[in-house]
């Protein structure tokens, strides 16, 4: 699947590299899918998907031999199953999740060694960072072996954790909170999230830094001349938690009040098994309302399409239902020139605050929905200018120099504070 995170790392490393550092990147569980060219090339994948998998629930397969293990980890076999693969649904992978938690004390405690194992073939490193919260489980053992800082960004991890069901989600919660203490320093994207974090976890003032995410805006411009008839788009994955059928009915009622002559709807994003279902019931709801010949869908984008995709339109939302910890695709339709309207929750005040590119709305309702964006498409120099001024706050603020700069620093002063630094930083990657 097209993971948001994913990019983000991806970038991360790419630009950390083009400013002189020296990061590794390591893939676990699965082989990513990027838009841009892969960073952990050459790298192997840990934690195999397929053998924590085993490992969870065929317990005689934690002592299995190694050549079996290494036979289900085959990338043909990962493929295989990613390409299969329907979304992770927390309900469903509670005990694995509070497993991996527990890090050397959990199921998977030979894919941590198998770990260790091979960062101890690589050059020392400064920092270890791990991608988000549910791998603090590995911090307490690389800290011992390789004698590191580890820092962990925060990218979302609530509302997956918070979809589990009791006993389960209390446990996996004190679980994360008593693990976070092996961390030195948590990252957050936005100051709502890291606030909320920092209260969950029990974080001090001084163990929590705010980083914003950025975008490498190679590619991105905005588009010459405005989209005629005007054009209403999405871009995210298409699932209920990001507010796509909210959007769809906001849509509807924009067509049904009338102001708005040929409005289209075009969605994009990432679109897996385990969403066919639900976008299946958008097109059959936008069929009975006579609207299927003016809505598009795009998954799956490359990267070239996915910019384009974001020049063709004149007003861009996300209603995400939950507490959206940053919102990468609104700094996405910005760097495009596309000014957004985003439910007042969450991230997005933040963002709309630091980029004024866009409008707010209340949230979860499709008629207040529809009034903000009918409201921008009939006033289009408004619209042009917020999708100017929020271009320009992206290039500044929100770039992937940016985040890397941000990140550089907060890493160079936890190694200015490490006894025996050591030769470089090591990325570590969840898909």
């Amino acid at each position: 699947m097209y993971c948001g995170n994913c990019f983000r790392d991806n970038a991360l490393v790419a630009e950390l590299r083009r400013q002189g550092h020296a990061p590794l990147m390591v893939p676990l569980y699965l082989p990513m899918t990027l838009d841009e060219e892969n960073q952990s090339a050459g790298t192997p994948i840990f934690f195999n998907g397929i053998n924590v998998y085993l490992e969870q629930v065929f317990p005689p397969f934690r002592r299995a031999p190694q050549w079996l293990h290494r036979l289900v980890a085959s990338p043909v076999w990962l493929k295989l199953v990613a390409g299969r693969a329907a979304k992770t649904r927390a309900a469903e992978v509670g005990d694995l999740t509070l497993s991996m938690l527990r890090g050397e004390e959990g199921n998977q405690a030979r894919e941590l060694e198998g770990l260790i194992a091979w960062l101890r073939t690589q050059a020392k490193p400064d920092v270890v960072c791990l991608s988000n919260a549910m791998l603090v489980g590995l911090a307490r053992r690389l800290k011992r072996e390789l004698g590191a800082s580890v820092v962990c960004t925060l990218q979302g991890e609530d509302a997956f954790l918070d979809a589990m069901p009791e006993p389960v989600r209390g446990e996996v919660w004190r679980t994360l909170a008593e693990r976070g203490r092996d961390v030195d320093l948590f990252i957050a994207p936005s100051r709502y999230f890291g606030e909320l974090m920092a209260k969950r976890l029990g974080l001090a003032e001084d163990r929590l830094r705010v980083v914003p995410n950025g975008i490498s805006l190679e590619g991105y411009h905005a588009a010459a001349v405005a989209p005629e008839p005007p054009v209403l788009g999405f871009f995210a994955r298409m699932c209920p938690e990001k507010g796509l059928d909210t959007l769809v009915e906001a849509y509807l009622e924009v067509r049904k009040r009338g102001r708005v002559t040929g409005l289209k709807l075009r969605i994009g994003g990432s679109c897996g098994p385990g969403d066919e279902a639900f976008v299946g019931g958008l097109k059959r709801r936008l069929a009975a309302a006579g609207a299927a010949a003016d809505v598009e869908f795009h998954p799956n984008l490359s990267r070239a399409e996915k910019l384009a995709f974001l020049r063709s339109l004149t007003v861009f939302s996300v209603p995400a239902l939950y507490g959206e910890a940053f919102g990468l695709y609104v700094i996405e339709a910005l760097a495009s020139g596309v000014p957004v309207v985003q439910p007042r929750v969450a991230a997005f005040p933040e963002l709309i605050g630091a980029t004024g590119g866009g409008v707010l709305c209340e949230p979860r309702s499709a008629v207040a929905l529809a009034e903000a964006i009918e409201a921008l498409v009939l006033d289009r120099v408004r619209a042009r200018a917020l999708g100017e001024a929020g271009r320009r706050a992206v290039e500044q603020g929100f770039s992937v120099r940016a985040m890397a700069e941000g990140m550089g620093r907060v890493f160079a002063d936890l190694v200015a504070r490490t006894p025996g630094a050591g030769a470089r930083v090591e990325a570590g990657r969840r898909d």
